[in-house]
């Protein structure tokens, strides 16, 4: 049986998909007036940032796109370049959205919709992003892959790992951290810090 090289990244989709349901909700309540803690824009910028990008999209784009290409995918005009595509476009808008969250944190006015459409951007494309790797880019990789490449990409994937020791236990505790406090979340106004 083939050694499975794709597993550990659907398994840490699943985390960001609870990232994601999280900017999905608090970005809907802060459109109704209900949600006002600037600081889980920042902390969801920093999610993405250290979690799904550098942590995760590593793994794609420096272990799995790279053996994609070298055993007979093209680099261009393929599902990778559009994975490469769709990652820059979800970092474009990851800095509107930093930008945005630090003006509102300090006071400025007039960031609700910059907030809202980055946020709402950046959830769309990831759900869509992470359906097309889940359902056609990961079970493609699956069969064309040969299983004498597979060893050396859990090995770098561990070594990609190794490089930021207790990276993946903080994101999962904030992420856990905020649905609890979604959970007891009574519908007041929060305010930015708590």
């Amino acid at each position: 049986m083939k050694a499975n090289v794709t597993r550990v990244m659907t398994d840490e989709h699943q985390l960001i998909l609870r990232m994601i349901t999280l900017v999905e909700k608090h970005t809907a309540q802060m459109e109704e007036g209900k949600f006002r803690n600037w600081q889980f824009f920042l902390d969801a910028v920093d999610f993405i940032r250290n979690y799904a990008d550098r942590f995760h999209h590593a793994k794609e784009e420096d272990v799995l796109f790279i053996e994609l290409v070298k055993n007979g995918m093209p680099e261009k005009q393929s599902p990778i370049e559009a994975m490469h595509m769709e990652h820059d476009q979800g970092r474009m808008y990851v800095r509107t959205l930093e930008e945005a969250a630090e003006k509102a944190l300090a006071g400025e006015s007039g960031q609700l919709p910059v907030i809202a459409e980055s946020a709402k951007g950046y959830a769309e494309l990831l759900r869509a992003h992470i359906d097309k790797e889940n359902n056609i880019l990961y079970p493609l990789a699956e069969r064309v892959l040969p299983e004498e490449v597979r060893p050396g990409m859990l090995q770098a994937y561990d070594k990609a790992e190794a490089k930021t020791p207790g990276l993946e236990e903080k994101y999962r505790q904030m992420v856990e951290n905020y649905e609890q406090q979604a959970a007891a979340w009574t519908g007041e106004v929060e305010v930015s810090g708590i």
